[in-house]
């Protein structure tokens, strides 16, 4: 596909040199993600209280609308994303295959980001279908395009492994940081206690949030660069037969290591993030108290803001594989101290702490590792597939979340969930039975107890950084002799 519309002046990167400079780190890496992944970060939390608690969808066709509709919408969301992955890896531009998407990514998030909230009154048959549709705008088209393109911007930076690392950790402060302090702090404390059940209200703060993502999401795609791509032949990686790309990258042992790693790390992440509102207003706060939450965020955070400086120098002496594996044995005993005493705040501030600390090599180098095995994957089979190994590394993403989102609904529902209720008094009723917070306790500190475990096990046969070097040196040769 090519799209010479990139090739105008206008349109092209602003960063002009070979290697990386602090613009890019800052403004491409840093801050022109925060917007969608702002908007992202939002929703993964609180859309699903949007859909039970303000509009009050658990009930909807004896509760099965929660439960199958995101699991049938990821189903579509996982198939736009090979067509996507497709469409990039047979993509031709002077400004790469993957960042022209961004550009076109940037008012399609504001515009659908606006309708996953203007849900109209009326029948539960209405509101479903404008759920349905918007969810898949959203999600299956607008955010697909983006987090395809955003996702490869680090592995197509450059080859070198220290430059590809510290962008890496920057581009997890755009995730972990800045959506985080507004997601895991501002909200909790300041945002939701004022907007409660508020349709109105959510209406307008959200349409705020999704409009901001569009100019955030132009800079990132103004101050990127693919250098890999630039040293590529466009147009022989376009003829790449499908299913020769799809042998490289499935009989490749670290990248079916990478994505079994990923696998797990998202059903244990995507659980904890959706019962981590529930936890805090059922079993160990009250409803929207405005502390409980901003507690639980920022003191299991605090580890995240350390992570920034600590994690690349020691991922650098020890190894990422390494150091993210001694993570994961942390991982899982914080969140096993959590588990056991799920409503002593106390007990469960130390534990997210301790969790979060085993947690950091495995949010901030990860993009890094699943650079090196692209790398590895190009070194063994003659060529890239970028795109295609970004696809299956979002369908997994999608479909697990929709997955998850399905089977926590079902077991909401399941075992009684009420949602919250005005009496005639004008008094918030928000209570639930103690099966519905065991239900909820195992979903925020239970699950990734054991996923801890088993990704620190997986990860000892993850050996890609062996030898990278010389891999490199190899494809480098090659492009020159070619």
């Amino acid at each position: 596909m090519n799209l010479k519309m990139f090739d105008s002046p206008r349109l092209m990167s602003r960063v002009k040199d070979g290697d990386v400079r602090k613009s890019e780190r800052w403004l491409g890496y840093l801050l022109g993600p925060v917007g969608a992944l702002l908007l992202n970060a939002v929703l993964s939390s609180y859309l699903n209280v949007y859909y039970t608690d303000v509009l009050g969808l658990t009930s909807l066709w004896g509760g099965a609308f929660l439960v199958a509709f995101p699991i049938a919408s990821k189903i579509i969301d996982a198939i736009t994303n090979v067509i996507m992955g497709y469409i990039i890896d047979r993509t031709k531009s002077k400004e790469g295959k993957a960042r022209p998407w961004l550009f076109l990514s940037a008012p399609l998030l504001a515009v659908t980001g606006v309708l996953l909230f203007t849900v109209p009154g009326g029948s539960g048959t209405a509101q479903a279908v404008w759920v349905m549709i918007s969810y898949n705008l959203f999600y299956s088209f607008a955010y697909t395009i983006f987090n395809m393109s955003h996702g490869l911007m680090v592995p197509l930076s450059t080859r070198d492994i220290a430059q590809r690392g510290k962008l890496s950790v920057f581009n997890q402060i755009a995730t972990i940081m800045m959506a985080g302090i507004v997601v895991a702090l501002l909200f909790p404390m300041l945002i939701m206690p004022a907007l409660g059940i508020d349709k109105g209200l959510w209406i307008t703060v959200m349409s705020i949030l999704s409009i901001i993502a569009l100019p955030l999401t132009l800079i990132e795609y103004y101050f990127t660069k693919e250098r890999i791509t630039e040293e590529s032949n466009l147009e022989e990686q376009a003829k790449i037969p499908y299913l020769k790309q799809l042998k490289a990258v499935f009989t490749n042992k670290y990248m079916i290591i990478i994505y079994a790693y990923f696998l797990i790390h998202t059903i244990g992440m995507s659980i904890k993030n959706l019962g981590l509102v529930y936890y805090c207003n059922y079993v160990l706060g009250t409803y929207n108290d405005g502390v409980t939450q901003t507690m639980v965020s920022a003191i299991g955070g605090i580890p995240m803001g350390i992570g920034i400086f600590a994690i690349w120098p020691l991922a650098k002496k020890f190894g990422k594989r390494n150091v993210t594996l001694i993570g994961f044995i942390l991982y899982a005993l914080g969140s096993g101290i959590c588990w056991m005493f799920p409503t002593s705040m106390p007990v469960v501030l130390a534990g997210q702490f301790i969790k979060n600390i085993g947690g950091l090599p495995s949010s901030y180098v990860f993009m890094a590792l699943f650079a090196d095995t692209l790398d590895d994957v190009e070194w063994r089979s003659g060529f890239r597939s970028d795109g295609l190994a970004m696809s299956i590394y979002n369908v997994i993403a999608v479909a697990m979340v929709g997955i998850c989102t399905g089977v926590f609904n079902g077991l909401l529902a399941g075992a009684g969930y009420v949602a919250p209720y005005t009496d005639a008094a004008g008094r918030l009723i928000a209570e639930q039975s103690d099966q519905v917070r065991s239900v909820i306790t195992f979903a925020f500190v239970g699950l990734e107890t054991f996923t801890g475990v088993i990704l620190a096990l997986l990860l000892i046969f993850f050996t890609v950084e062996r030898g990278l070097d010389k891999k490199q040196a190899e494809i480098k040769a090659r492009r020159l002799s070619a």
